[in-house]
């Protein structure tokens, strides 16, 4: 089954991000789930300042890693992101594809937390806005397992 994702963001490997073999070092990857996980959270309509200004701190408290394929420069890839809520928990499950032939390069599973008065916590806020989105995920994956029976 192919999964269903919430977002997608595309990259172009810069040359810069590559190590002396030309491959993108392995570090490097963290940037692009990074990046694509905020650009994902400003278009759920979550506000990483008004929140860290009403004291709460999203942090990542767990990453893992698996790389399947290497990039190299000037290869356009897409991470794909699919969130999920699990306790004080939000978990991004990220896979990173080279286009145009969808390779998977990495597979990558960020934890994430909000810190409030510096201990983990759930805000009304955002487990409402994530909720939201793995609804309409849910529905979307019905119609379209509908459409194909």
């Amino acid at each position: 089954m192919i999964p269903i994702y919430d977002f997608e963001m595309e990259f172009q490997v810069r040359d810069y991000e590559c190590d002396m073999a030309g491959i993108v070092n392995n570090s490097v990857y963290l940037n692009y789930l990074e990046h694509s996980r905020h650009e994902f959270i400003k278009t759920i309509g979550l506000d990483f300042k008004k929140l860290l200004l009403q004291g709460i701190i999203a942090v990542v408290v767990h990453a893992d890693l698996s790389y399947k394929t290497s990039l190299r420069s000037g290869d356009s890839i897409v991470v794909r992101i699919r969130v999920e809520l699990s306790g004080v928990r939000y978990i991004f499950y990220q896979d990173v594809y080279r286009l145009p032939d969808n390779t998977l390069c990495l597979k990558g599973v960020i934890t994430t937390t909000s810190l409030i008065a510096g201990r983990p916590a759930v805000t009304d806020e955002i487990v409402q806005t994530l909720q939201e989105v793995i609804a309409r995920r849910t529905q979307e994956s019905e119609e379209s397992q509908q459409v194909s029976a």
